[in-house]
Order: C-alpha cells, then sequence, then structure tokens
C-alpha cells in the first residue's frame, strides 16, 4: 500500500473511533476516554486532513459542532448557529490565528479573554425580559429544550435585571463546582450506586433528565460568555459588564488585551492557577474584543474566525507506540518501556513512557504499532494508560519478555506469583550502574561529578564494582582515562573523601534495598537509632512500623541476610566510611504530620522527609495523635477526617513558611 494509502486508512480509523466516543458522549451521556485524550485523536486527524484535503467528508468529525438532540425532547432550532471554536495549543497556534486575520483585515487587533469553564453550553432566550426556552448546542443548529431544567439553576436569571424589550439570546455553561461532584460521588458510593466520571459528564445528564425534580437535586451552576443577539453592542468588554448588571454570573479573571503579545503572560499565570479554581478549567477563550470587526471577520467551517480557544497543556494525548524496550534496574528488574511517536503532553514532548511490569502488559493488552492513550502530570513519568484497540494495525503482536538478559546474556526469570521480571546476574553491568549511581545520589551520599558516563568509564575500565570502591580511588587511577585532566581527577577524588560520614538514613538508601525507598529508610532509622540494629531487626519488629508491610519487612530481612550484602558493609568500613546513629533533633521533635493532596511544587514525599530530617514523624492516615494536616489540592477523605477530628490544617504554603522559618 502506498503512503498516501496508508494515511487514508489512518484518517478513516480516526474518524470511526472519533465518532464511537462523540455518541458514547453527547447521545448516551457516557465517556470511554477523556476529553483530553478525544481532543487528541481530533488534532491528529486535523492534521492528516489539512495536510491531504481530498481526504476531507462531509461527515468528518472535524467538520461537525456537536451532537444529536435526543428524540425525547423537543427540538429547538437556533436563530444564530452554535458554533465550536478552533482550538490552539501553543502560542505559535495563536500567532497563525492572528496572521490569518489580518490577511482579512490588515489592522492591529485588541482582544478580550475569559476562562473556558469545562461544562455543558446552552442558550437562553429571554422575551421582554423573562425567561421563555432554554436549549442544549445540539449539532449546532438544532437544539433540545431543556427549560424546565434549566429553571431549577439558581444562577440563571428567571426575569434580567435590566428592561429589555423584545427577545434577547444569552449564551453561556452549565457546570458544577469540584468539591460538590466528589460530595455527590462520596454520596453514590455509600449508596452502592455507580460513580460519575467528572463533572462535566453529570452537568450533561442533568439538564437532559427529563423530570425537572432529577435536575433541581443536582448542585448546577451557571456562567454567561455572550450575548448572541436582541442587543445593540459595540465590544466583548461591553457585553462582559452588560451579562452582569442583567443579572448573570460571568467567567471570573476576564481582562482585555491591546495586543496578542500582552496576552502571553497571562497564559503562564493562568496554567499555574488552573487547579486552583473550584470548578474545572481547560483553557481560555480568545476574542477580538472589536464585535463588528469580528462579524466582518466571518465563519470558516464550523467555527468563527472572531474567537480562539487556547487550550491548557493536556495531561493526556494519544500517539502510537514505535517499539517496547525493557531497561535494567539497580535490583536487575527488568522494566519495560515504550517509545512512542513523539507527542506534547502537559506541556513536554514525550517519547518515552513506562508500561510498568509484565502484568501491566497483560492487562492493557499492549502492543507494539498500537494507538494508545498517554498520561503525564506535572513531574510524574509518562505512561500508557490505555489502549484503543480499533486503531490497531494487523501487524500488531503481543509483547514477550526476554529470556535472556539483553545486556549479560544471563537467564532471566519471573517472580513466583509477581509481575516482575529479573536478571539473575547479580554483577550486570547495568544494575552494577544504576547501584552506583543511586548510591552517589542526592538522597545518598551526594556526591557531585559522578554521573552515568563516568560510572560506566570506571566500571568497563575495572577500577570500581560496587559503590565502596570509590573510596579506594586516586587521582593517579583517574588521570589516565580520557576526558581526565590531573585538575578534574583530583577534584572527583576530593569530592568523594568529604563524604566519609554519613546519617543512617541516607546510608540506607545508599545500599539499593529493595522496596526501600527515602521515605521508608527515615522509618528504619527513627526506629533503630542504629546501623547494627536496623541489620539484625526481626520480620515481626519491622512490620511494627507504620508504612512497613509484609513484602518490604521481609526484603529488608533477606537483603542483609545476603552474603553480597555482608561483604559491602564490611568494603564500606574497611573504606573509613561512618554510618552516623539516628538522633531526634530539629524543630518537630515529637510532632507527626500527615500530608493529603496536591502540595503544588513540593511533592509529599519530599515534604515527609523534611518532616523526619528535622526529627517529626509523617504518617499515612489521619487520628487523635496528628498534630498537623498538611491540605493540599485535590485532598480526599483524609481531609475530611481531620476535619472531623478537629485536627490543626496547614495549607501547602503555611507549611512551607513554618520549614523556612
Amino acid at each position: 500500500m502506498t503512503a498516501k494509502g496508508e494515511v487514508k486508512k489512518r484518517v478513516e480509523a480516526l474518524r470511526k473511533e472519533i465518532n464511537h466516543h462523540r455518541y458514547l458522549y453527547h447521545v448516551l451521556d457516557k465517556q470511554e476516554i477523556s476529553d483530553a485524550a478525544l481532543d487528541s485523536l481530533k488534532n491528529e486527524l486535523m492534521e492528516l486532513e489539512t495536510q491531504f484535503p481530498d481526504f476531507i467528508t462531509a461527515d468528518s468529525p472535524t467538520q461537525r459542532v456537536g451532537g444529536q438532540a435526543l428524540a425525547a425532547f423537543r427540538q429547538v432550532p437556533h436563530a444564530a448557529p452554535m458554533l465550536s471554536l478552533v482550538d490552539a495549543f501553543s502560542v505559535d497556534d495563536l500567532q497563525e490565528w492572528e496572521k490569518r486575520n489580518k490577511k482579512i483585515i490588515p489592522i492591529d487587533f485588541s482582544y478580550f479573554t475569559e476562562l473556558k469553564i469545562d461544562g455543558v453550553a446552552v442558550s437562553l432566550i429571554y422575551r421582554d425580559g423573562a425567561l421563555k426556552v432554554a436549549a442544549t448546542r445540539g449539532d449546532g443548529r438544532v437544539g433540545e429544550d431543556v427549560t424546565h431544567n434549566m429553571r431549577t439553576i439558581d444562577a440563571i436569571p428567571l426575569q434580567l435585571r435590566e428592561e429589555m424589550k423584545g427577545e434577547v439570546e444569552v449564551r453561556g455553561e452549565v457546570y458544577m463546582l469540584k468539591a460538590d461532584f466528589e460530595k455527590m460521588n462520596a454520596r453514590r458510593k455509600k449508596e452502592g450506586k455507580s460513580l460519575f466520571a467528572n463533572p462535566r459528564n453529570v452537568s450533561a445528564g442533568s439538564i437532559r433528565q427529563l423530570d425537572p425534580k432529577l435536575a433541581a437535586k443536582r448542585p448546577l451552576r451557571f456562567y454567561a460568555w455572550e450575548i448572541a443577539r436582541g442587543v445593540p453592542l459595540t465590544t466583548r468588554q461591553e457585553e462582559y459588564t452588560l451579562l452582569q448588571k442583567l443579572g448573570f454570573p460571568v467567567p471570573p479573571h476576564a481582562q482585555l488585551f491591546e495586543s496578542l503579545a500582552d496576552f502571553k503572560s497571562f497564559i503562564a499565570k493562568e496554567e499555574k492557577r488552573r487547579l486552583k479554581y473550584p470548578f474545572q478549567v481547560d483553557g481560555l477563550v480568545l476574542k477580538v474584543n472589536n464585535l463588528g470587526i469580528s462579524r466582518r471577520l466571518g465563519i470558516i467551517g464550523k467555527a468563527p474566525r472572531g474567537s480562539i480557544a487556547y487550550k491548557f497543556a493536556a495531561e493526556e494525548a494519544t500517539t502510537v507506540i514505535e517499539d517496547i524496550v525493557v531497561q535494567i534496574g539497580r535490583t536487575g528488574t527488568l522494566t519495560p518501556v515504550a517509545h512512542l511517536k513523539p507527542v506534547s503532553v502537559a506541556g513536554t514532548t514525550v517519547s518515552r513512557a513506562t508500561l510498568h511490569n509484565a502484568d501491566e502488559i497483560e492487562r492493557k493488552d499492549v502492543r507494539i504499532g498500537d494507538t494508545v492513550i498517554v498520561h503525564k502530570a506535572g513531574d510524574i513519568i509518562p505512561e500508557v494508560v490505555k489502549v484503543l484497540p480499533t486503531l490497531r494495525p494487523k501487524s500488531a503482536k503481543p509483547f514477550q519478555f526476554p529470556k535472556v538478559c539483553p545486556v549479560c546474556g544471563s537467564k532471566v526469570i519471573r517472580e513466583e506469583n509477581g509481575a516482575v521480571y529479573r536478571c539473575t546476574n547479580k554483577k550486570c553491568f547495568p544494575v552494577q550502574r544504576e547501584k552506583i549511581l543511586h548510591a552517589v545520589s542526592r538522597a545518598a551520599f551526594d556526591i557531585e561529578g559522578l554521573g552515568d558516563k563516568i560510572t560506566e568509564q570506571l566500571l568497563q575500565e575495572g577500577l570500581i564494582k560496587d559503590p565502596a570502591d570509590l573510596w579506594e580511588l586516586t587521582a593517579g587511577d583517574l588521570t589516565p582515562l580520557e576526558k581526565f585532566a590531573d585538575k578534574k581527577a583530583g577534584k572527583l577524588v576530593q569530592e568523594i573523601q568529604s563524604r566519609t560520614s554519613i546519617p543512617l538514613a541516607r546510608f540506607l538508601v545508599a545500599l539499593s534495598i529493595p522496596n526501600v525507598g527515602a521515605v521508608t529508610a527515615q522509618d528504619l532509622a527513627q526506629e533503630f537509632k542504629t546501623l547494627d540494629k536496623v541489620i539484625n531487626a526481626s520480620v515481626e519488629k519491622l512490620l511494627a512500623i507504620e508504612g512497613i508491610g509484609e513484602k518490604v519487612a521481609e526484603s529488608i530481612k533477606a537483603f542483609f541476610d545476603f552474603k553480597e550484602a555482608k561483604n559491602l558493609l564490611k568494603k564500606y568500613e574497611k573504606a573509613g566510611i561512618r554510618v552516623e546513629s539516628y538522633r531526634s533533633t530539629g524543630k518537630f521533635v515529637g510532632k507527626i504530620f500527615l500530608f493529603t493532596g496536591s502540595l503544588g511544587d513540593m511533592t509529599r514525599d519530599e515534604a515527609k522527609q523534611i518532616v523526619q530530617a528535622q526529627g517529626g514523624k509523617a504518617v499515612s492516615s489521619a487520628g487523635k495523635e496528628v498534630d498537623y494536616v498538611v491540605v493540599g489540592e485535590d485532598a480526599g477523605s483524609k481531609a475530611k477526617k481531620a476535619e472531623a477530628l478537629g485536627l490543626t490544617q496547614l495549607t501547602p504554603a503555611e507549611f512551607k513558611k513554618m520549614i523556612s522559618q
């Protein structure tokens, strides 16, 4: 098949997939994939149709606005079409949009912007100031009469506050607060009912109830963003002000910008602020402020030229798995990694995503060649969350883990009753390299100047075999190596020798004990105080520590029973490494903290480490013994339980202020 034939095949498959999800959402009020993932599929289709315009058909999803009207509702024709907006995903997209508009009207535009609230668009028709008809968008030309449900929403005025003669049409968004959505789901869970997917889904389903009593029970809200007809207006800013005078709530933080350049800094500000809003926000709507100019710009396809939706960096996108490669970690674990067709997710270009382990690959049925949904939030490692099987090529085959290590050729085994494949060679090169890099990391010995390449060089030359060998190095050992001058060699040796004393918790991290990270290491140090007591701790004593389960306890016990671990400890002792016993000092001695929700630019593990380093303790559940509960964004049941117990609550900002004092 020719390259163009392959593109045509992909276009047809994408249309079928998009139409399937649009039908689920708009007609059946169901959702299988996130809005971000659906946007990503539509964006790919749009790009392919732009490159090959002869593939565009009248029934393509890119040529439509909304879903079909339900037969159960009276149909309402829209006097003016309810159009959808073209999406922009970058400043470059905005600049291209402006450039196209300037070709039509060569002037400098000023812009009015509003939050793009993730809800359901509706039209409200007032006659002589009284609400007469409310309709959904439908297919953009004909909507569904939902007047009986819209009248139950307190935010919608039944009578306008200003006198208005004739017919006035106001358009806006029905939505739900995140907190109200969580309360509703908590109640449904308690009643044994299925949970709703997201606030937008609930809003869409609620306004399309045949019985208004059901809609009235839902905590729906409304924001107005347009006066479509009935009032002579000059600018979008004037429209925004009049909507408030008429009695409508409007999106907060709306602003006028004299140029696109001025708008750029606002984007960055709102990207940071988006999660703090009590409702879901997925972008900003940018409108040419002058309404006369906006109308003159006209319509292209199904979208007005005078407005555009800037979408915030989505945390999910779709792409294709080009290969699956295994990486070998410090414990010999083979971790499958998907090599992806590069795609932008959460503001960064992603070309790799973790597949975790064999069970995950089998459960999700991930294959090379699959179109998949990739998720990435903040600094979280990207992961493949879902396969779209209808887009699977016939050549796709199930992934098989290698039977021998791809590096050393040793036998690979799958742990009994586990999802982990492991190289049986404890001296496998990647295993040794990762152990050394882990030992010199910031969480352990914190030795600067020992990166991947230098570590590999030292291993390949036979100068080191494990982390303890680093303290035996001399400048004379290093200078013969490539790119190692006397000064550089001396500096690295000096850096290593300056790290001969290390706190117990950091040393436990440096040992690369399976299933033991920085937080667990700190828990062990706080409980046992000395290295000898940790080494000799029984499984029962380990299990007595909060947060340490059976698997971790057995892993710690087995590690110190290994001959290799005993030899490594002797080598550290011979090298002059002094492990400092744990001492309860610091501002948080005797204090217990609980962290819940997102803490912004600090992870919960980092916060726990700070508390533990200052002599405090971090726990995972709310109880009367807890002194402080740090409540971040999207905190769940722990915050509610803490509030019920009357525990002292701190915001992430208050916690940061506390640790900085």
